[in-house]
Protein backbone atom coordinates (compact mmCIF):
# COMPACT_ATOMS: atom_id res chain seq x y z
CA UNK A 1 0.00 0.00 0.00
CA UNK A 2 2.81 2.42 1.05
CA UNK A 3 5.45 2.73 -2.13
CA UNK A 4 8.83 3.91 -1.74
CA UNK A 5 7.47 7.07 -3.21
CA UNK A 6 6.16 8.42 0.05
CA UNK A 7 3.35 10.64 -1.43
CA UNK A 8 -0.29 10.23 -1.50
CA UNK A 9 -1.53 10.70 1.93
CA UNK A 10 -0.81 13.04 4.87
CA UNK A 11 -1.11 13.07 8.67
CA UNK A 12 -3.82 15.46 9.24
CA UNK A 13 -6.62 13.35 9.99
CA UNK A 14 -8.94 16.33 8.37
CA UNK A 15 -7.39 15.88 5.29
CA UNK A 16 -9.06 13.52 2.43
CA UNK A 17 -5.84 12.07 2.03
CA UNK A 18 -5.40 11.19 5.45
CA UNK A 19 -3.56 7.65 6.89
CA UNK A 20 -5.99 5.46 7.99
CA UNK A 21 -6.90 1.80 7.36
CA UNK A 22 -8.82 0.74 4.08
CA UNK A 23 -7.39 4.10 1.83
CA UNK A 24 -4.95 3.86 -0.89
CA UNK A 25 -2.73 6.53 -1.27
CA UNK A 26 -2.05 8.04 -5.04
CA UNK A 27 0.52 7.15 -7.11
CA UNK A 28 2.10 7.65 -10.18
CA UNK A 29 3.38 4.18 -10.29
CA UNK A 30 1.90 2.59 -13.81
CA UNK A 31 3.53 0.24 -15.85
CA UNK A 32 1.35 -1.67 -18.20
CA UNK A 33 0.91 -4.94 -20.03
CA UNK A 34 -1.43 -5.89 -22.91
CA UNK A 35 -2.04 -9.05 -24.49
CA UNK A 36 -2.56 -9.83 -28.12
CA UNK A 37 -4.59 -13.17 -28.58
CA UNK A 38 -3.63 -14.37 -24.99
CA UNK A 39 -0.13 -13.65 -25.41
CA UNK A 40 2.36 -10.81 -24.22
CA UNK A 41 2.33 -8.40 -26.91
CA UNK A 42 3.27 -5.06 -25.41
CA UNK A 43 4.75 -3.27 -22.39
CA UNK A 44 4.48 0.02 -21.87
CA UNK A 45 4.33 3.03 -19.30
CA UNK A 46 3.67 6.80 -19.33
CA UNK A 47 4.87 9.26 -17.01
CA UNK A 48 3.14 12.51 -15.84
CA UNK A 49 1.33 12.23 -12.68
CA UNK A 50 -2.29 13.50 -12.97
CA UNK A 51 -1.85 12.87 -17.05
CA UNK A 52 -0.69 8.97 -16.80
CA UNK A 53 -4.11 7.07 -16.86
CA UNK A 54 -5.01 9.54 -20.00
CA UNK A 55 -1.48 9.15 -21.28
CA UNK A 56 -1.71 5.23 -21.41
CA UNK A 57 -5.40 5.66 -23.17
CA UNK A 58 -3.69 7.95 -25.64
CA UNK A 59 -0.82 5.91 -26.55
CA UNK A 60 -2.74 2.63 -26.45
CA UNK A 61 -5.43 3.96 -28.96
CA UNK A 62 -2.74 4.96 -30.84
CA UNK A 63 -1.41 1.77 -31.26
CA UNK A 64 -4.89 -0.24 -31.38
CA UNK A 65 -6.96 1.61 -32.91
CA UNK A 66 -4.96 3.96 -35.41
CA UNK A 67 -2.67 1.58 -36.20
CA UNK A 68 0.45 3.41 -35.80
CA UNK A 69 3.87 1.81 -34.61
CA UNK A 70 5.32 2.36 -31.14
CA UNK A 71 7.47 5.55 -31.98
CA UNK A 72 4.50 7.22 -33.79
CA UNK A 73 2.45 6.33 -30.52
CA UNK A 74 4.51 8.51 -28.18
CA UNK A 75 5.22 10.98 -30.61
CA UNK A 76 1.79 12.30 -31.91
CA UNK A 77 1.01 15.47 -29.94
CA UNK A 78 -1.31 14.92 -27.04
CA UNK A 79 -4.28 16.71 -24.84
CA UNK A 80 -5.44 16.95 -21.31
CA UNK A 81 -8.25 18.29 -19.98
CA UNK A 82 -7.12 19.39 -16.28
CA UNK A 83 -9.17 21.63 -14.04
CA UNK A 84 -11.64 22.61 -16.73
CA UNK A 85 -9.24 23.62 -19.09
CA UNK A 86 -7.86 21.49 -22.14
CA UNK A 87 -4.67 21.56 -22.09
CA UNK A 88 -3.12 20.94 -25.94
CA UNK A 89 0.87 20.85 -26.54
CA UNK A 90 2.30 22.81 -29.70
CA UNK A 91 2.18 20.10 -32.47
CA UNK A 92 -1.83 19.93 -31.74
CA UNK A 93 -2.39 21.83 -35.13
CA UNK A 94 -3.67 25.72 -34.56
CA UNK A 95 -7.04 24.83 -36.48
CA UNK A 96 -7.35 22.29 -34.81
CA UNK A 97 -7.03 24.00 -31.39
CA UNK A 98 -9.40 27.32 -33.12
CA UNK A 99 -12.31 24.72 -33.59
CA UNK A 100 -12.40 23.27 -30.02
CA UNK A 101 -12.16 26.15 -28.36
CA UNK A 102 -15.46 27.33 -31.10
CA UNK A 103 -17.61 24.16 -29.14
CA UNK A 104 -16.83 25.71 -26.01
CA UNK A 105 -13.70 24.43 -25.24
CA UNK A 106 -11.10 26.41 -22.57
CA UNK A 107 -8.06 25.54 -24.55
CA UNK A 108 -4.46 26.68 -24.03
CA UNK A 109 -1.11 25.54 -24.98
CA UNK A 110 0.51 23.10 -22.66
CA UNK A 111 3.18 24.84 -20.07
CA UNK A 112 5.39 21.62 -20.74
CA UNK A 113 5.09 18.16 -22.62
CA UNK A 114 2.67 15.97 -21.55
CA UNK A 115 3.99 12.92 -19.75
CA UNK A 116 6.51 11.11 -21.72
CA UNK A 117 6.38 7.08 -22.82
CA UNK A 118 8.24 4.12 -23.25
CA UNK A 119 7.00 0.68 -25.04
CA UNK A 120 8.06 -2.19 -26.41
CA UNK A 121 5.94 -4.45 -29.15
CA UNK A 122 6.10 -7.83 -30.11
CA UNK A 123 5.30 -8.59 -33.88
CA UNK A 124 4.57 -12.46 -33.41
CA UNK A 125 4.64 -13.55 -37.40
CA UNK A 126 8.29 -11.62 -37.69
CA UNK A 127 9.26 -13.07 -34.74
CA UNK A 128 10.55 -9.52 -33.60
CA UNK A 129 10.23 -6.39 -31.18
CA UNK A 130 9.63 -2.71 -31.96
CA UNK A 131 10.50 -0.21 -29.51
CA UNK A 132 9.24 3.62 -28.83
CA UNK A 133 10.86 6.21 -27.07
CA UNK A 134 9.54 9.52 -26.24
CA UNK A 135 11.43 12.91 -26.93
CA UNK A 136 9.65 14.95 -24.25
CA UNK A 137 11.59 12.95 -22.04
CA UNK A 138 15.03 11.27 -21.26
CA UNK A 139 15.48 7.91 -23.12
CA UNK A 140 15.85 5.56 -26.10
CA UNK A 141 14.74 2.71 -28.01
CA UNK A 142 17.47 0.31 -28.42
CA UNK A 143 18.10 -3.21 -29.97
CA UNK A 144 20.10 -6.35 -30.32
Amino acid sequence: MFHDRGHGFVLDERHPYALKGGKRPFHTIIPAMALKDGKPWLAFGVMGGDFQPVGQTHVLTNLVDYGMDPQEAVDCPRAFLFEGVLNVEEGVPEDARARLAAMGHKVKLAPEPLGGSQMVMRDFAAGTWTAGSDPRKDGCALGY
